[in-house]
């Protein structure tokens, strides 16, 4: 993953999106393997715990309001990603330590302090340590690097819904569609507010960029919810492909993407994406 890059003193930036990532560090109580995937479990054990506090820390975390979000938004995206595809199939030891990441955009609670006394111990696992990365910026807009290429590897399952329903390729006018609206909600519901950018005429120049290869294959997975009882895709594509063309402009949200994720379900895990300029 590209590391966030300063912005230059010269520069004058006006659109940005905020995060922090948090690391949530156990040790195993008993021996036992993680499912495939591994974030639909911690998913459900948060969850859990969140939600055995008894208060309004579950809903504010997992089923956000939307009253300042885009109108018509009807699941407004939680204030988190989950990053723990490190632990899919894992094997963990008793008195074996893992980890597992949390990419936090709603910087007006102390989510850390939260987390923390609500996951002393989940399943078979007491919290050894939660640590608190410095929050820092995304930046959106301003100068950059002139580039004509790129190779974006989707790393978990992705999907990228389109007018007719769920692409069946990445072609970067969609990627970088979606990539647009998660970081301009996210903005909106947790940041400063929504990008002030032309969103007709981003869409308009990022479809004229050309995906030059594609080499994608579908990953198949469900849930079922302990509450509702319904069940839920968690598939979707992984590969990666490369894409030519006009790619300036979009460079920093591709690199902010790496971050928020693309696509659907990104707080579970998926949509995680890794870029090569």
């Amino acid at each position: 993953m590209i590391t966030p890059r300063r912005k230059a003193a010269r520069l004058e930036w006006s659109v940005r999106l905020r995060l922090q990532v948090l690391r949530l560090s156990f040790v195993a109580q008993r021996p036992f393997t993680f499912p495939l995937p591994a974030s639909n479990k911690l998913r459900g054990l948060i969850g859990k715990n969140l939600w055995d506090r008894g208060d309004n820390t579950y809903g504010r975390f997992f089923t956000p309001s939307q009253t300042n979000g885009p109108s018509g938004l009807s699941d407004p995206p939680r204030p988190f990603v989950l990053r723990a595809a490190h632990l899919d199939g894992l094997h963990v030891a008793e008195g074996e330590a893992f980890h597992f990441d949390l990419h936090l955009f709603d910087l007006r609670t102390p989510w850390g302090q939260v987390l923390a006394e609500s996951l002393t111990v989940m399943a078979g696992a007491s919290l050894r340590d939660v640590t608190a990365g410095e929050a820092f910026a995304l930046e959106l807009d301003g100068r950059v690097e002139d580039v004509q290429r790129v190779r974006v590897r989707f790393l978990t399952p992705m999907e990228l819904k389109t007018k007719g329903g769920l692409a069946a390729t990445p072609e970067f006018g969609i990627l970088a569609a979606r990539a647009r609206d998660r970081i301009s909600t996210l903005s909106q519901l947790y940041g400063d507010g929504p990008l002030p950018i032309d969103f007709v005429g981003f869409g308009e120049r990022a479809a004229r960029v050309e995906m030059t290869r594609c080499e994608i294959q579908r990953v198949e997975a469900e849930r079922r919810s302990g509450r509702t009882g319904q069940t839920h895709s968690l598939g979707g594509f992984v590969g990666e492909a490369e894409y030519a063309g006009a790619l300036t402009e979009f460079l920093p949200y591709l690199r902010a993407a790496q971050w928020t994720g693309v696509g659907r379900q990104t707080s579970w895990g998926k949509g995680a994406i890794a870029l090569q300029e």
